[in-house]
């Protein structure tokens, strides 16, 4: 496989326990269909529940200005901003591949963290309910969205604990059953 930006041969390598291309010379990385998603949540566990669909807004999708083909199947890349950061990432319509220049997982990875702690001070009751529903009715597979679901309650505790520091020592001292 090719190098969308620069046309060297992609190498493999291990990048957060999951097994992806990489351009030797720019450094640009080639995840393939769900990659990118199991790379962030072993980045950042407590990002493992916020993730952005890249798919929900296709007529957005715009061909990259300077040309880039996907290293699978050859066809044009599209440009899409990650969620509603100033991101652009390179997407492939067929294999559902993406690309990052050099640097963007880290700034995405900045973006996420960003985003959850908005969610949480936010919209935390509409995302821990989200988050239960998708336990019954997906996308993801079960252990992964009743996961997700734990982690949005450990926040809630985090946040509650932080807000609340006298009624949470209250509740921490009472005796056990």
């Amino acid at each position: 496989m090719l190098c969308p930006s620069c046309q060297e041969d992609l190498e493999k390598t291990i990048f957060y326990g999951v097994e992806i291309d990489y351009c030797p010379k720019c450094l640009g990385l080639w995840f393939e269909e769900d990659e990118l998603r199991l790379a962030k949540d072993r980045k950042d566990v407590d990002l493992n529940w916020l993730d952005i669909d890249l798919w929900k807004e296709k007529r957005k999708f715009k061909i990259t200005r300077e040309p880039k083909s996907c290293p699978f199947c050859r066809l044009p890349l599209y440009e899409v901003n990650y969620g509603d950061s100033k991101i652009k990432i390179d997407l492939c319509n067929l294999c559902a591949g993406i690309w990052l220049d050099r640097g963007e997982f880290k700034k995405l990875i900045e973006y996420l963290r960003e985003r959850k702690d908005y969610e949480v001070l936010n919209n935390f009751v509409k995302r821990a309910i989200k988050e239960f529903w998708e336990i019954l009715a997906g996308p993801g597979p079960l252990q992964e969205e009743i996961s997700d679901f734990l982690t949005v309650l450990k926040i809630l505790i985090y946040k509650f604990s932080a807000q609340h520091p006298t009624f949470t020592k209250i509740i921490s001292n009472l005796p056990p059953r």
